[in-house]
């Protein structure tokens, strides 16, 4: 549960999980790649370079920058590896990053920032277990999911206020739909981050989507499955007529 997921990476011993800090190591080096390189549609190095003058020289576009950026190069063909989650490499960037580039920004110490991916990484493997091997979900979903908890953790926020993060994702990005991995995914992964750094900063201010809108339960749990279901069975129809598309195309 996430609750058993929030109380380990409070209280699992440093030694047992500073493992995670590899995350930071090999898709620090994949953001840095894309943002000095030429990969696929650039998005990362375009929201770095339009920072000052569209985006703000702020952290949600720091962010949005660095994980885009990872995406860019990994999809365009980067030799350099990944932290995978989930059997995915773009989910290991998406889940990741968003909390390395606040440790980066704030100066985070390795400790905290090894509780904070344990969280956003294991956050996101327990969504993914009730969506099935494939899905028409776009992955990014739950992914940014997992890294808007990792940012409440760093900001100082409790099980509650991870648990509103969750909701508000789920309540806000559910429906974006997986065609094919791309390049073009890293524009997703930006949007996803730009999800996830909103959700936490309404969760922080005790702001949460209420159990009478949509999918959203009072119970975390139930919220989850029903993005679940949602996922694994009422886009069923939506996997096929993307497939569909994709191979009619001329």
């Amino acid at each position: 549960t996430v609750k058993e997921i929030y109380s380990f990476a409070q209280s699992a011993a440093f030694e047992d999980i500073k493992f995670i800090l590899a995350d930071r190591d090999l898709n620090l080096a994949l953001a840095r790649e894309g943002l000095n390189g030429d990969y696929g549609l650039n998005v990362g190095k375009a929201i770095r370079e339009n920072q000052q003058e569209v985006f703000g020289d702020d952290f949600i576009s720091f962010a949005m920058g660095m994980t885009a950026a990872a995406s860019d190069a990994r999809m365009a063909g980067c030799k350099l590896p990944a932290m995978s989650n989930s059997g995915s490499g773009n989910q290991g960037i998406t889940v990741s990053m968003p909390v390395i580039a606040y440790a980066l920004k704030y100066d985070v110490d390795d400790e905290r920032l090894a509780r904070a991916l344990i969280l956003s990484n294991l956050v996101a493997i327990h969504i993914k277990g009730y969506l099935g091997k494939l899905s028409a979900l776009c992955g990014c979903v739950i992914a940014s999911t997992g890294s808007a908890c990792g940012i409440v953790f760093l900001r100082g926020g409790n099980y509650e206020q991870v648990c509103s993060a969750i909701k508000n994702m789920i309540g806000n990005i559910t429906g974006m739909v997986c065609d094919g991995a791309k390049v073009g995914c890293a524009m997703k992964v930006a949007s996803g981050v730009a999800c996830a750094v909103q959700s936490c900063v309404l969760a922080l201010r005790g702001t949460c989507i209420k159990e009478t809108d949509g999918i959203i339960d009072r119970d975390i749990e139930k919220t989850i499955r029903n993005l679940g279901r949602i996922g694994s069975l009422g886009m069923q129809s939506t996997d096929h007529l993307i497939q569909q598309i994709m191979l009619c195309k001329e």
